[in-house]
This record gives C-alpha cells, sequence and structure tokens, in this order.
C-alpha cells in the first residue's frame, strides 16, 4: 500500500467521528496539551519539519558534478597517460603533460557545476519557510504564539483570515470559515469549511471533506479551530514531496550515450592496434604503449569543460533576468523545448477575482447594479473575499474615483445579516440623509430570485410572474458558459427600518448581475505570444472546470477549439490519447496523475516537454517534464521540485 493510501486512510476515519472521540482516541483535549504530552507528542509523531532530502545532499552534488560517464572515461585515460608517459619510458623521456591537463579538465568541469548548483541552492530550496511562521495554539488552557515548527500533532490551533494552515487539521469550531486549496487541489474554487462529523462515503475524496484543513491552504475569510491530525512529512502537504529518484533528463542520457559509445568504440579499438603492432613488430610493450595513446587522442578531453562552461553562461545569463537555474542540465532542455505545459490558477492567472460585468437583468450595463453591490461589499462586516475585493476596487475606475466616495457619504449601514452558507447570500441595511431605508441582497443567483417578487428595468418595476425569468435567464447562461462567476443584486425600499430579520428577505427587486472572471496575469497574452513566436506550442493542464479554461485561453491567445476533460482522457487508450494530445491544447477537470500521463504522452511522441506549474498538485507532473518550471509565487514544495524558478 503507498504512502498516500495509507495516509488517506488514517486521515480520513476523522472525519467521520466526533470531537469528543478524536479527543480520546490521540490523547488531547479542547484545553490543549501539557507540556509533558508534547514531547511525548513529539517524539511518537515526529516533528513539523521537512528532512532535507537526498538528492540534496553535499555527497549527491558532488556525485552529479564529478562522476559521469566522461569524467570517468577522461579518469581513466588520465591514469593511462601517467603509465604511457612517466613509467614505462626512460628518464629523460617522461612527461606527465597531457595526465596533468586530463586532471584539469576533470576538475575544472565538475567545479564550474557544482558551484553553480551551490549559487541555485539558496535561491531555490525554500522547503522550511512555511514551518517558521507564527501560530497561535491553546496549550494547558492558556493561548500562546508559537513557531509552527514547534507544532506537534494533538495541538489545538486557531485560524483566522490570512492564515496558512500549518498542518493537517480536523476542524472543531468554525465561524464562516472559507479557506482556499489552489495549492493542494489546483482548482480555484474557495471552500466553505465546518466541524460536524461527516456520512461516510468511500467516493469521497481527501480534499473533498469539509471539515478537514490541510497544510498550506490559505484562510481566506472567517476563524475556526481544530486539532493537528499529522504534522511535517506525514502531511498531504508533505506527501507530495519531490521524488528521491536519480532519472536522467534527455539532456544527460544524450551526453552519456555518447560518452559509452565512445568507450566501446576505445574498448575495441585498443585491443585491435595492440594485437596487429605486435604481431607485425613483435614489440609487444611498445605495441601497447602506443595503443593506450591512440586511445587517449581519439577522446576530445575538453568536451565535458565546454559543454559546462556553455551550460553554466547560459544559467548565469538566465540569473541576471531574474531566473533561477537549479539543475544546470537543464538549460540544454530548456533551449530545445518545443511543447509548454502550463497550470492555469496562479500561473496563467492571480488567484483572485476580476469584475467583468455589471449589467440589469436583460444585460445591459448598469452603473446603479454596481453601487448596489459596492454599499454591500463596503459594509460587509465579515472579512471580504474575492468577490468583495473585485467590487471595491472599481473605486480605482477612471472618472469614478469620487463618486464612491460621495456614495459613502450619502448612505450609512445600519443593521446586516451576515452572509451564511446555506443563504450563499449577504444583506445590509442602509439608510440615506432623509432617513430612508434601503435593503440590498447580493449573492447566489438562484436564492436571490427565489426571494424576488419583481424586476427593475429602466427605471420600471416590473412584476416576476409564472415561469417570467425564464426569458431572462439566457444573459446567466450566456455567461456561466463563458465561465464567468455571476451573482444577482437585488433591494427593497423598507422606509424607515432601522433593523432587519431574515423575514425582511422577500419580496424583493431583482436589479441585475454582477460576472467576474479569475484574472489573467498582465503578462500572460505577452508571454503566450513570445512562445508562439520560439515555436514553442503552449498547452494547459488544469484541474478547474472546462469553461473556465476555456475562457482563460481565449483572453490569453491559446487554441481552444477542442477541450479534452480527465474523464474523457481515463476513456482514452495509449494510442488515442498519443493522437489527442497533438491536436488538442486545452486540458481541463485533471487529477495529478492525469497531468503526468499527458506530460509523458508527449514526451513519448517525441516533443522536448517542459511543464509550468505553482501548486502541490503540480508536482508529479514538474517531475516528469523534461524541463520543470515553477513561479515565484508558487508553493514552495513545487519550488523545490522544478528545475528552472522564475521571479
Amino acid at each position: 500500500m503507498s504512502k498516500t493510501t495509507l495516509f488517506d486512510s488514517r486521515i480520513k476515519k476523522y472525519a467521520y467521528r466526533e470531537t469528543s472521540q478524536i479527543y480520546q482516541d490521540i490523547g488531547a483535549s479542547p484545553d490543549g496539551l501539557s507540556h509533558e504530552q508534547v514531547e511525548a507528542m513529539r517524539e511518537k509523531y515526529g516533528a513539523n519539519s521537512f528532512a532535507e532530502r537526498k538528492n540534496d545532499t553535499m555527497i549527491r552534488r558532488l556525485r552529479r558534478a564529478f562522476i559521469n560517464p566522461f569524467n570517468v572515461i577522461l579518469f581513466i585515460l588520465g591514469i593511462i597517460s601517467l603509465v604511457t608517459d612517466v613509467f614505462l619510458v626512460s628518464n629523460f623521456a617522461r612527461n606527465a603533460t597531457t595526465a596533468i591537463i586530463i586532471f584539469s579538465m576533470i576538475l575544472i568541469s565538475g567545479a564550474i557545476r557544482l558551484i553553480q548548483e551551490l549559487r541555485a541552492k539558496n535561491a531555490a530550496q525554500q522547503l522550511n519557510r512555511l514551518i517558521h511562521e507564527s501560530i497561535t495554539v491553546r496549550r494547558e488552557g492558556e493561548l500562546i504564539e508559537i513557531s509552527a515548527e514547534k507544532l506537534v500533532v494533538g495541538d489545538i490551533v486557531l485560524l483566522s483570515a490570512g492564515n496558512r494552515v500549518p498542518a493537517d487539521i480536523r476542524l472543531t469550531e468554525v465561524t464562516d470559515l472559507f479557506i482556499s486549496q489552489a495549492a493542494i487541489t489546483g482548482e480555484s474554487a474557495i471552500l466553505e469549511k465546518n466541524c460536524r462529523a461527516l456520512s461516510y462515503s468511500s467516493l469521497e475524496t481527501l480534499t473533498q471533506l469539509e471539515n478537514l484543513a490541510f497544510m498550506a491552504t490559505t484562510v481566506i475569510s472567517g476563524k475556526g479551530e481544530g486539532i493537528v491530525l499529522a504534522v511535517g512529512k506525514d502531511t498531504l502537504y508533505g506527501s507530495f514531496a519531490k521524488p528521491d529518484s536519480d532519472d536522467k533528463k534527455s539532456f544527460q542520457k544524450g551526453a552519456n550515450s555518447i560518452a559509452w559509445v565512445m568507450l566501446r568504440f576505445i574498448a575495441v579499438l585498443i585491443p585491435i592496434v595492440f594485437a596487429l603492432l605486435g604481431i607485425t613488430g613483435g614489440k609487444w610493450l611498445e605495441s601497447f604503449a602506443f595503443a593506450l595513446s591512440v586511445a587517449v587522442g581519439l577522446m576530445p578531453e575538453m568536451l565535458p569543460m565546454v559543454i559546462t562552461a556553455c551550460l553554466a553562461r547560459g544559467s548565469l545569463t538566465m540569473s541576471r533576468k531574474q531566473t533561477i537555474i537549479k539543475d544546470i542540465n537543464a538549460m540544454q532542455g530548456f533551449g530545445s523545448m518545443d511543447v509548454l505545459c502550463m497550470d492555469k490558477t496562479g500561473t496563467l492567472t492571480n488567484e483572485s477575482s476580476l469584475l467583468e460585468y455589471y449589467m440589469d437583468v436583460l444585460g445591459n450595463e448598469s452603473s446603479e447594479v454596481l453601487d448596489l453591490a459596492f454599499l454591500n461589499s463596503f459594509y460587509h462586516s465579515g472579512v471580504r473575499n474575492p468577490i468583495d475585493n473585485a467590487i471595491l476596487a472599481c473605486q480605482t475606475m477612471p472618472g469614478r474615483e469620487t463618486h464612491y466616495t460621495d456614495l459613502l457619504t450619502q448612505y450609512q449601514k445600519i443593521d446586516e445579516i451576515p452572509f451564511d452558507y446555506a443563504r450563499k447570500f449577504v444583506s445590509t441595511l442602509v439608510t440615506d440623509k432623509n432617513g430612508e431605508s434601503q435593503l440590498i441582497m447580493k449573492g447566489d443567483i438562484s436564492h436571490i430570485v427565489a426571494r424576488c417578487s419583481h424586476v427593475e428595468y429602466r427605471d420600471k418595476i416590473l412584476p416576476i410572474e409564472k415561469g417570467g425569468m425564464q426569458s431572462v435567464s439566457f444573459v446567466v447562461d450566456e455567461m456561466l458558459q463563458d465561465g464567468m462567476k455571476v451573482i444577482a443584486v437585488a433591494r427593497k425600499n423598507v422606509g424607515q427600518q432601522n433593523q432587519i430579520t431574515p423575514a425582511d428577505e422577500g419580496d424583493m427587486i431583482l436589479m441585475g448581475y454582477l460576472a467576474f472572471f479569475d484574472a489573467p496575469k498582465k503578462t500572460s497574452k505577452v508571454s503566450v505570444a513570445a512562445l508562439k513566436r520560439l515555436k514553442v506550442t503552449p498547452k494547459i493542464l488544469t484541474g478547474d472546470q472546462a469553461d473556465v479554461a476555456v475562457s482563460v485561453c481565449r483572453r490569453v491567445g491559446i487554441s481552444s477549439e477542442a477541450v479534452l476533460t480527465g474523464a474523457n482522457l481515463d476513456e482514452m487508450t495509449d494510442s488515442e490519447l498519443s493522437a489527442a494530445v497533438e491536436k488538442i491544447h486545452v486540458f481541463a477537470e485533471l487529477t495529478p496523475g492525469q497531468k503526468v500521463r499527458l506530460v509523458s504522452t508527449l514526451g513519448q511522441n517525441g516533443h522536448t516537454v517542459g511543464f509550468l506549474g505553482d501548486g502541490i498538485n503540480d508536482i508529479p507532473a514538474l517531475c516528469e517534464a523534461n524541463v520543470g518550471i515553477s513561479v515565484d509565487t508558487a508553493v514552495d514544495a513545487a519550488k523545490d521540485a522544478a528545475d528552472v524558478v522564475l521571479l
């Protein structure tokens, strides 16, 4: 059974248990651990840290730098040169120059490679940065601040907006807790968490369990409390650690194959030359020395140093352009890459939403709808989510800088009903200078429309007749098909009322809609165009929904005429997929394993494949690609797995 499977079964069981059972199983309590229990838990389950990977040790780096087929052959030939030029000749003819040159070439090429890797190591080895953050825990009934690396299984952790979750946690208390799991799943959706014991379902994946919070995910809003179930390398985050494999990239394989061909050629040639000269001349010792000299002459002693120097020069040039080359051999793959597979969230797009449209019920632009949404978001007392932030960003719209300042002066908040996951909307009560109050609702379309009895269109208030909303639903459907998130805005005048209850949230007037989109980074479209000019084919491999992926691709210039989803991919044979990956450029709703299969298939088709990703779910594909590329905003484990990091 794999490590991940064991992890799933161990952590999953706690999602289906009541908190009292969990405390009993782990040996903890709601008041937290005592000092003695902390030490015992650390001894039993380990520390909240990541051990240095085997392939990052100095011994491994030295071996990669100095031990390769070319250097092995050069070392053997250096020994042979010593024998033939020093030990098998008379004193006056001895000359160790050739041997010294050969050994110098080995040392210089190895030193260049080692120094370059060590330079990159300090900038790229950031995996442990996460565990140095400060967190709040309850121990012996008191709240204290500790470094996350001191966290142990059984600790009671308090989470609030902006925190990165420091371990895998079973939530025991939540208040409007919303968490982004993009770092783990690659999906841009923000999930609400709860603390209820769930009903068992073997079909649910670990990340779908709503009462678990995972290391490296981010608290977007709300607050929560929970008990630590796993720390360090035993977390889901830790299970995605970069494999300790020594699988060689195509360039290494090519260089090594040349070296072995030369070695075989020399191994065959030496006996032939030795035998021919020995038989014809009868001077066997001189024949042996001559045969060895031929072997030395055939070997291009400068080749390893020239290759290493060229790669190192390219690496240094890239570093001046804010690019860290962690593996010097990746430079060759970087240059010969003809397909670049990219994740979407956090790579092409920001992890935020962009307000695309604000419109009335028939799809016409409506500043009034935006104004109502602005008041609702501004006066919302909870932690603002990305939707609220996108709405409030309209304050910077050209020509409207003072408009919203005046709007806030005109309307003051007097009451609200906060966002609730079951309701999926927030209500705010505002009053103008005349004391007239207005109830503004903003949220999920179906929930808002269900509470509306009228619509407003061109200053006319019209009743909603049975089935009447179907005539305007095409506006919303079109935006949803375009991969956007759409919310509704409604209002109602309530006279001089100064407080509201859920009973007031009826007979509303539907004003219109707001449409949001995952904002592409400013550089995405330019970068995609540059790739095409360089004859590099960009392909999108994402865990997000197909409509969202297609919408992003259209905006950044990637062909999206055909889309292959993860479900379709699983039904395809290897030969069918091999043909499909050449024609299709957008792959959506993928698992990490499916991303690996796509990258592997492209490689088998003869492409030099790069993969650009930033999440935990991208690590297997980063390792599978000829060149694994990450970005400065990526999670630390993804940067650790990549060959190249773009700053």
